[in-house]
């Protein structure tokens, strides 16, 4: 197998996930998830994603599609197309898998997964998010990981955007 295919065997459609899903829990890996538009990849995200990854043995990105990142974000994001953000997080090897979601939230993703942990970063509090009584039901945790201060996507485009006034 390709290196490039290896890559794109990591994008998942959700029946396609559920099955992996299955085979992994079969060989008992604790599955971790997580969700996000990841539409200027940065530090703060390969931080964020890696520690993520440290909490289990497989760790799955929901991904929003360009229409959910657009009604999230506004009508100039995301900046880059979901096959370019799906393909970029499924080349890191930490990423186990990527799935896109079109909704407003990662709900349905969540209850069809039941990921053994659920992680968000920044200063939520658990209860504020989304999934975290689903998860908590089928016996799962929720964890928060804290952001490295200075790193965001919308910091970057603001910062090119002001950059390309001068």
């Amino acid at each position: 197998m390709s290196k490039h295919s290896n890559i794109q065997s990591k994008i998942y459609s959700l029946p396609e996930l559920q099955k992996a899903v299955s085979i992994w829990r079969f060989k008992s890996d604790k599955i971790v998830f997580t969700n996000g538009c990841f539409d200027l990849i940065h530090l703060g995200h390969i931080d964020y994603l890696s520690k993520a990854s440290d909490l289990g043995n497989r760790l799955i990105i929901g991904l929003n599609t360009d229409s959910s990142v657009s009604k999230l974000k506004g009508e100039h994001r995301p900046i880059k197309d979901e096959h370019s953000r799906a393909t970029i997080l499924a080349s890191f090897s930490f990423i186990d898998a990527v799935v896109l979601f079109n909704e407003d939230t990662p709900l349905t993703l969540i209850e069809e997964i039941k990921p053994d942990i659920l992680v968000k970063g920044g200063d939520y509090k658990s209860e504020e998010i989304v999934g975290h009584d689903s998860v908590k039901e089928n016996k799962g945790e929720v964890v928060i990981l804290d952001f490295i201060e200075g790193y965001s996507s919308s910091k970057i485009e603001e910062k090119i955007k002001s950059d390309t006034k001068s």
